[in-house]
């Protein structure tokens, strides 16, 4: 998996895809920046309906799992005012959340480290809110992931996950985020909730989000290649490929897409 998200001299690429935006000293906004920052269906706006869905708010402590190059939080810090901490299994990811959180003026706002989400780096009871966006299909111990998630959570907290979930029949590979079953675990939507709720949470809000992700797919489609800076800079050539795989999955129900939100208990 980490050579999944390997992304060697990604901060380095992102410096010079970024240069037709301004020169270095010019901050930028999390705004520019969603088109090559949310690495997931539906991208910013799923994120800003997540983020509504658990409630955030200012003064709020937010913990990212798998945050990527930090476009969620750096999203979340600036809309919110909330205090965000980003942890991702890939170095190089976690160099480029620094380095684009510094563009956009928010290092004294976020931070994010190398770390794994099965063991989580934070004392118990430290967050408000838990996001988990497209990430659980990588993990293999789901049990482990939430009992992690609801340690590091404070009592009556909220856990709002935005993921993958699998449909009927088996998927066609190469995805976003395997190329390979290798290093893919995915879970129906029951079963999801089956290894959530056991590691101390109830359910506040469940919503099947797969047609509107389908149809998001179908208006990808229809508006023709993305405009630069995308995810392909991030991912790599066969971005489009994966991006695909994942739209037909979706079109064929193979794949679903699930948004829930839980409260600590």
């Amino acid at each position: 998996m980490r050579d999944h998200y390997r992304a060697t001299g990604l901060t380095e690429r992102l410096k010079t895809v970024l240069a037709a935006l301004g020169p270095e000293d010019q901050l930028l906004t999390p705004q520019q920046l969603g088109v090559l920052d949310q690495f997931h269906t539906r991208g910013l706006a799923a994120t800003a309906e997540l983020a509504q869905l658990a409630g955030i708010a200012a003064g709020m402590s937010v913990l990212d799992v798998g945050s990527g190059i930090g476009g969620p939080a750096r999203f979340l810090a600036a809309t919110y005012g909330c205090r965000v901490t980003g942890v991702d299994l890939s170095d190089p990811f976690v160099d480029a959340a620094r380095y684009l959180t510094k563009r956009t003026g928010q290092s004294g706002q976020l931070s994010f480290q190398t770390a794994s989400a099965l063991e989580l780096p934070f004392d118990d009871g430290r967050f408000d809110i838990v996001l988990l966006q497209h990430v659980a299909m990588n993990i293999s111990d789901r049990a482990r992931l939430y009992s992690e998630i609801r340690r590091v959570l404070k009592s009556g907290g909220r856990f709002a996950t935005f993921d993958v979930v699998l449909g009927e029949g088996e998927p066609h590979y190469p995805l976003p985020w395997a190329r390979t079953t290798a290093t893919s675990f995915l879970l129906t939507a029951d079963a999801t909730r089956e290894a959530i709720e056991p590691a101390g949470f109830r359910v506040l809000a469940w919503q099947d989000d797969t047609e509107v992700a389908k149809a998001w797919f179908r208006q990808l489609r229809a508006s023709g290649p993305p405009p630069s800076p995308n995810l392909g800079v991030v991912m790599g050539p066969d971005f489009a490929e994966l991006t695909a795989n994942l739209g037909r999955n979706l079109a064929e129900g193979r794949l679903g897409i699930l948004t829930a939100v839980f409260e600590a208990a």
